[in-house]
């Protein structure tokens, strides 16, 4: 694994440093601490901005029409897009573009002309719902939600939460028990439409998360065409699961922009800032916190590369991507913790942005896997067989 960047890498690295520095954070000083969108023109204008520099669908293929940048590299650029203060909500406001539906690659070319064309252009949003009021981490067993065949329909039932973005969007993937004998085996994929008869809102759920919110669903005799089944019937788990690792490996990278940001915001400041006399530098209990930060940033930085180059190069990555979403979303809620600690009063106030972090990195703690399921996952492959 070769730690050193590329010409073209370091270029596209500097390119969205700037960008963040140049274009994101002055945008930011003008609205809430937690707005978690942009004004609409200066949205337009800096996905522009972004399509001109080539970056726009980070993370779509390039045959969609995705820039030709391989995994490595986008988690590199994930680090830099989320050092800004809504940097974990969306890379800089979603003016990156992407669908953050990756199934949908698998879709029809029927279902790709009606939904993931669309939602490519901008034309369409959507959502993904797959966790339950019964549990959220084994969905395999939790998911109670029901579809049954009827002629050319399904006809679903049930309900979901914590689904971001339902009450908005124009579509969604919902996943539902087509065969109640069986576990992984019987649960099917289906696109649904929001303006379906059926198809409910029931609630908006507030959570930690800035001004984000989930929402809870409810299917009351909703009918779904069969042409809408996402890939086979009774193998709709594979398609919820198949992208999952990869995803965390970005979703990892992600977190540590923050980190990172944090960081080096507690070096500036206690290089200034005097207490009794003294800088803060001078402070062994500060230089240790800074020294904490430093180890926790290098160690998810190292884990996250290696995961990448290890999907990038086509050898199995389960067991890195895990490890790099743990490490990455734990140690960067300390490594914020802790320069909350240093800056005292200013840092939990919204005059900087890491109390927002703070919050926010909580829930990724959870997100893409709970921390328990990835050390489910990390034991299961280094120990190897079968065991609960």
């Amino acid at each position: 694994m070769d730690f050193e960047l590329s010409d073209e890498q370091r270029l596209l690295v500097q390119t969205a440093r700037r960008f963040v520095q140049e274009q994101i954070v002055p945008l930011e000083t003008k609205l809430d601490p937690d707005a978690d969108s942009l004004d609409p023109e200066d949205h337009a204008r800096l996905a522009a901005q972004v399509k001109a520099m080539g970056l726009y669908g980070l993370g779509i293929p390039e045959e969609y029409g995705g820039p030709a940048i391989d995994l490595v590299t986008e988690v590199l650029l994930a680090m830099e897009l989320s050092q800004h203060r809504a940097g974990l909500y969306a890379p800089c406001y979603g003016v990156f573009g992407g669908t953050g539906l990756a199934q949908l690659y698998e879709a029809t070319e029927d279902q790709k002309q009606r939904y993931l064309h669309p939602t490519l252009r901008g034309e369409k949003t959507a959502f993904f719902a797959l966790t339950e009021p019964s549990g959220g981490s084994d969905p395999a067993r939790a998911i109670r939600t029901t579809a049954v065949r009827d002629g050319d329909d399904w006809v679903i039932n049930g309900g979901k939460i914590f689904i971001s973005g339902a009450d908005e969007a124009d579509y969604g993937l919902v996943f539902a028990r087509t065969d109640p004998t069986q576990g992984r085996g019987g649960i099917t994929c289906f696109i649904v439409d929001t303006d379906a008869p059926g198809f409910y809102v029931r609630r908006v759920v507030h959570t930690l998360r800035s001004a984000h919110y989930a929402t809870e669903l409810q299917f009351e005799n909703l009918r779904v065409p069969h042409k809408n089944v996402l890939g086979e019937v009774n193998k709709g788990f594979s398609i919820a699961s198949d992208r999952v690792s990869r995803a965390r490996i970005p979703y990892a990278a992600a977190c540590l922009g923050p980190a990172i940001k944090a960081q080096q915001m507690c070096i500036d400041y206690v290089k200034v800032r005097k207490t009794f006399g003294d800088l803060l530098a001078t402070r062994q209990a500060i230089q240790w916190m800074i020294v904490d930060n430093e180890i926790d940033v290098r160690t998810a930085r190292f884990l996250v590369l290696e995961a990448a180059f290890k999907a990038q190069s086509g050898a199995p990555f389960a067991t890195e991507a895990a490890m790099a979403k743990l490490v990455a979303s734990e140690a960067a809620g300390r490594v914020v913790d802790r320069a909350i600690q240093i800056h005292g009063g200013s840092g939990v106030s919204k005059d900087l942005p890491l109390e927002r972090w703070y919050r926010e990195l909580r829930i990724r703690r959870i997100g893409e896997g709970a921390s328990e399921i990835q050390r489910l996952v990390i034991a299961r492959n280094v120990i190897g067989g079968s065991f609960h």
